[in-house]
Parts: C-alpha cells; sequence; structure tokens
C-alpha cells in the first residue's frame, strides 16, 4: 500500500453502520470499552437498544416483560445495570446503615449447561411481613413437586468424574434486584465452588457462593451467599433439577433469618465492591473462607474444653474441701 494514501479512521465510517454492524457483534465488556475510547463511539455504544440486547443475551430471565420496565427505569438503564450486575460482587469496604429496608427483592436466575439454558425464572420476594423477618431466609424457585430436565445424563453415586463434569459445565447467575432503589447485583460465582452428594438421598448438589459481610481481610464476621442447585435422576436417563434454593448462612453454619439476611443483602447491593474475579478466584474465596469456619469451630471446642477442665477441678476442689472439713473437724 502507499504510503502516502490516505488512512481510513473510524469517523470516515457511518455512524449507522458502526452501530447496526459493528457494535451489534461485541459483548458487554467490549462495548464498554468501546464506549471509553472516543466522543463518538461513546455516544453511539451507550445506546439503550444496544444494552438491552446484550442485557436479555446475558441474562434469558430478563426477557420477562416487568423486568424490561424496571431496568429501564435505572438511572443509565440497561447500561447501568449491567455495570452492576456483570463484575463478581466483592464485599462491602465498611458496614453502612440502610435507612430503610426494602419491601421487595427480585431475583432473575438463569442456569446454563455448556451454554445451554435449561432454566431462566424471576422470582419476586416480598421482605416486610413479619415471617419473612422471623423465617430463616430461603427463596426457592421449584415448588416441591416441579422439576427441570436437563441434558446432563445423570449417573451413578461415587462417579467422581460426573461430579467433576457438573463443576465444569453448569453454570449459573442469580441477580438480585431492588425495585425500589433501582440496585442489582449477581449472588452467585458463577461456576460451582463445590459438587458433592447428599449424604442421605445421593442426589448431587451443586452449590454456588459469594462471601460478604465484614472485614475480610481482618478475618472478622463474613457470611456466604449459598446458592444450592440440586440434581436427582436414575442411572442413564437425563438429570432433572428438583430444587435451586437461595440461603444466607454465618460462620457457625446457621441460616439467618430474613431480617439480618435483608441488611446483608442490601449492603452488599449497595456498598459491595464489584470486580473482575479471575477463573478460580471465587472458589478459592469459597475454600478460605471454610478454613475460617473450621478454624473458629475447633478454637471454640478447646475454648468449651477448656472450660469444662476449669469446671471439673473447680467440682473436685470443693468436694475434696468439704471432706475435709467433715473428717477433721
Amino acid at each position: 500500500m502507499d504510503s502516502d494514501s490516505p488512512s481510513t479512521t473510524i469517523t470516515a465510517v457511518h455512524p449507522d453502520i458502526i452501530q447496526t454492524h459493528i457494535l451489534t457483534r461485541l459483548d458487554g465488556p467490549a462495548l464498554a470499552a468501546a464506549a471509553a475510547a472516543s466522543r463518538q463511539l461513546h455516544s453511539l455504544a451507550t445506546a439503550e437498544t444496544l444494552w438491552r440486547d446484550i442485557c436479555a443475551a446475558t441474562w434469558p430471565s430478563l426477557n420477562d416483560p416487568s423486568l424490561q420496565s424496571l431496568v429501564s427505569a435505572f438511572p443509565g438503564g440497561h447500561r447501568f445495570f449491567f455495570s452492576d450486575s456483570y463484575p463478581v460482587l466483592d464485599h462491602p469496604s465498611r458496614f453502612r446503615k440502610i435507612s430503610s429496608p426494602s419491601s421487595e427483592l427480585i431475583s432473575a436466575v438463569d442456569i446454563r449447561y455448556k451454554n445451554s439454558l435449561i432454566l431462566s425464572k424471576v422470582e419476586a420476594t416480598e421482605t416486610v411481613s413479619s415471617w419473612f423477618q422471623c423465617s430463616p431466609f430461603r427463596v426457592g424457585l421449584l415448588d416441591p413437586k416441579d422439576t427441570v430436565e436437563s441434558p446432563v445424563q445423570y449417573a451413578v453415586d461415587g462417579d467422581d468424574k460426573w461430579l467433576r463434569h457438573l463443576e465444569e459445565t453448569l453454570t449459573l447467575t442469580w441477580i438480585l434486584i431492588d425495585p425500589t432503589r433501582k440496585r442489582s447485583a449477581n449472588l452467585s460465582s458463577l461456576r460451582p465452588v463445590s459438587v458433592k452428594r447428599h449424604w442421605l438421598t445421593g442426589e448431587a448438589q451443586v452449590r454456588y457462593a459469594t462471601v460478604v459481610g465484614g472485614d475480610w481481610e481482618a478475618a472478622s464476621e463474613v457470611v456466604q451467599c449459598a446458592i444450592v442447585v440440586t440434581c436427582a435422576g436414575k442411572e442413564g436417563e437425563d438429570v432433572q433439577v428438583v430444587e435451586v434454593n437461595l440461603q444466607v448462612e454465618d460462620m457457625e453454619g446457621r441460616h439467618l433469618n430474613g431480617k439480618d439476611s435483608l441488611v446483608i443483602l442490601q449492603q452488599a447491593l449497595y456498598h459491595g465492591r464489584r470486580k473482575k474475579w479471575k477463573e478460580g478466584e471465587a472458589k478459592a474465596r469459597y475454600e478460605r473462607y471454610v478454613e475460617m469456619t473450621r478454624e473458629r469451630s475447633e478454637k471454640r471446642e478447646r475454648s468449651e474444653k477448656r472450660l469444662d477442665m476449669v469446671c471439673i477441678a473447680l467440682a473436685v476442689t470443693i468436694f475434696l474441701a468439704v471432706w475435709s472439713y467433715l473428717l477433721f473437724r
């Protein structure tokens, strides 16, 4: 090519071509990067229709008509929703008091097997009743009689290879939305942090988790938002998803009630940092959390043993003192 010939820049391309034939081929992170490249690309790449299509492709559950109108009402529309929900949720930098609790939370959940959608559902949860406030917090997507078919072939108990297959191929996103304050966050680790058989039923339990709560670096109180997908079936048949539940667990393994869970979830929604994690980082963080809970449990057991020894020694001392008094008075 002649070095003296004029070079073609992006400004020479008609804006309609850029917007309809170039930007529509980008995913969310690439489109966000394009918007920061120049003033012209920013005006084209921030179009609401582009971000609406990207959000719907990333989270098919957003195709629900009620969510479409809700997300459009976010400040910044679907673009703001994407920036809130696409990164992995990190713990809040510090605890901040929420002025008033939200009256409702909406969950938009999508489960994929090898990028094929097997479940997409929207679930609304009221948060003001006394039943919600006092009962253990739990959001269940499926009724006891409901099941979801999947293309996964069920394997016999003890097949570790099959469990690893689920860990590598089954992904989940759980977008929690506050419709009042127009904020959202992804509570899922996207890929499983553990896959185990239930000790009694033998069903496969696929766990996704995000650790939130206190100051992680200071190893203070933290909790996990645990999403458990339970898979059942018979040998040689397709796997059935029988349960998809969200609960909030503390370091003692207790399920928090609705009131305490709502405070933690609101902290995560409004003040939780968003970050792009590397592959395997969420699982490593969960494993560190499990190690912290184990150390906490062992420390409590040691303290209880020391207290038992003190109580026994005190009882023996009192016993001997009483008998000494009775024998030598």
